[in-house]
């Protein structure tokens, strides 16, 4: 185990900003959504709404991609003040919101590539869609409309743990996301 010096004690700059890329890329991805879904059938900007949707949510799975392995290389630094019981809850937590910040992307691809629809991404390129299969293309619609509620869920369950750190244990448990300070003169 690593020396659990001050700097250890934080995560590293490159997770710090890989989480907080992922939370403004989340906090975009969810009102293009919710826009786009909202607007009629023939709405002309509802296409490319769908398109920042998507590429947004593609993003999302490259950088989630990168912080998983970044994290397997980089653990979770330590905070001695936290009871063993509230760092599993956190830690189910964590997991939990890598797992369906990979299934959404995925399930959404396959949703739109099994309707047989290519997926632009930014109008940079194209991911390829699938042969058309109205059989499965309904399975990925529920998964993407569940995984939808698993994300609100366990994002503010992640924000209500960190008002939580931040008022009433005050442990300074959410420093180690944010960059070090130097101490004043």
């Amino acid at each position: 185990m690593r020396d659990a010096t001050p700097e250890r004690l934080r995560y590293t700059a490159p997770q710090q900003a890989l989480h907080w890329v992922t939370a403004a890329l989340v906090l975009a991805v969810l009102p293009l959504a919710w826009v786009a879904e909202s607007l009629a059938r023939e709405a002309p900007s509802k296409g490319t709404l769908f398109v920042l949707h998507k590429s947004v949510g593609l993003t999302i799975l490259a950088v989630v991609v990168v912080r998983i392995v970044w994290r397997m290389i980089h653990p979770a630094p330590p905070h001695p003040r936290t009871p063993p019981a509230l760092t599993l809850l956190g830690r189910a937590n964590h997991v939990l919101l890598y797992a369906i910040f990979l299934i959404m992307p995925v399930s959404g691809y396959l949703l739109s590539a099994l309707a047989g629809r290519d997926t632009p991404y930014f109008w940079i390129f194209t991911v390829p869609g699938l042969d058309k299969n109205e059989a499965l293309q309904p399975v990925f619609k529920q998964i993407h409309l569940v995984g939808q509620w698993a994300v609100y869920a366990l994002v503010i369950l992640h924000v209500l743990a960190t008002a939580w750190h931040v008022a009433i244990r005050r442990d300074g448990l959410h420093e180690r996301m944010l960059p070090a300070q130097d101490p004043p003169a």
